[in-house]
């Protein structure tokens, strides 16, 4: 774990809730247990990071930067920090196994080495599975000395009824478009790509980046070629795009299957509005458009749904090319 900035001003957005954990530190009411909540990559982890290096830090206008504790955790090297992430093992999904709670449980029990308390930040506690979440529920319940617990997760309602009740929620909306797009220029992005990539990250700049660095664009566009050819598409063209997309590795999938969902979106708001401003796509606009023809609104709201099916199963271990050839045919016999 490397935390570059540790300053609260170093987080784009989220100033309410920088105010509400900086008023509960100061005051001493900060609980032994914190849920932060919302979309991937708007901040949520290096809002958790700087609080932990506030808590750690102890001095006023914490976390201060200078001091010893500080300087730890700018390193990653702090010994009072516990980081917890999803394992992968071979190509099934991250999950977080009993034996990385038991791990971090043995390891907070010992005394804090530096900074006379220790925190743990559980990266995606959503991905534990039932016999890890039962394990940190006792933990949570009988917390062993001066420790602080963060947890991340996209949705409170993942997580087990009683890990939430033990926890105060705090809940991080989407970036604006302008947090995005700024932050991209920070970046040296030029400025045509960075106002793509802002609307496409619906508010994520850890989703823009990842459009930046992974060919994003390039998946975006395989994207719209395969719904422009959607009409006429012929089996043997069917299972050679479902034996391609099976070979994909599984998160670039997702993301692929993620943008046919933003097209999708787009052509039903298109329908409302020609000339609406809410498009994730603001650059196929024309493009979409001439589509429309092709596209019934009924057919496109249960291509939706198939979408929003198929991402909810590729988060399971699943056979990739099944899924797609599935889901290919599902859509052209959509009506």
């Amino acid at each position: 774990m490397e935390i570059v900035e540790i300053r609260w001003d170093s987080l784009t957005g989220h100033r309410a809730q920088v105010q509400e954990l900086t008023a509960l530190l100061q005051e001493g009411r900060l609980p032994h247990a914190l849920l932060f909540t919302g979309a991937a990559g708007i901040g949520k982890k290096l809002c958790a990071q700087i609080l932990a290096a506030a808590i750690l830090c102890g001095h006023d206008h914490a976390p201060c930067g200078l001091c010893d504790n500080c300087r730890a955790m700018a390193a990653g090297t702090h010994p009072d920090y516990y980081e917890l992430v999803p394992e992968v093992r071979g190509k099934s999904t991250r999950i977080i196994r009993i034996e990385e709670i038991r791990e971090m449980q043995t390891v907070v029990s010992r005394s804090a080495v530096r900074a006379g308390r220790r925190v743990v930040l559980i990266d995606d506690a959503d991905t534990m599975n039932e016999p890890a979440a039962n394990s940190l529920l006792k933990t949570l319940e009988e917390p062993e000395g001066q420790v602080t617990f963060i947890l991340i997760a996209r949705d409170r309602s993942s997580l087990l009824d009683t890990i939430v009740s033990r926890c105060m929620p705090l809940a991080f909306g989407p970036l604006s478009h302008e947090e995005v797009r700024g932050e991209l220029l920070k970046r040296q992005l030029p400025a045509d790509e960075a106002e793509k990539l802002a609307f496409l990250a619906d508010g994520s700049l850890g989703q823009a980046l990842k459009l930046s660095q992974h060919s994003g664009l390039e998946l975006r566009d395989n994207a719209l070629s395969f719904l422009v050819a959607l009409p006429s598409l012929t089996l043997s063209k069917l299972w050679e795009e479902a034996a391609a997309k099976g070979e994909m590795d599984r998160e670039s999938l997702a993301e692929w299957v993620g943008y046919f969902h933003m097209l999708l979106r787009d052509m039903l708001l298109l329908y409302e509005d020609g000339g609406t401003a809410l498009l994730y796509n603001g650059d196929l606009r024309g493009r979409l458009a001439e589509l429309l023809p092709q596209f019934s609104k009924g057919k496109l709201f249960v291509m939706l749904r198939e979408t929003r099916e198929l991402l909810h199963r590729l988060q399971a271990n699943v056979n990739l090319r099944l899924q797609m050839e599935g889901y290919f045919i599902r859509l052209m016999d959509c009506r």
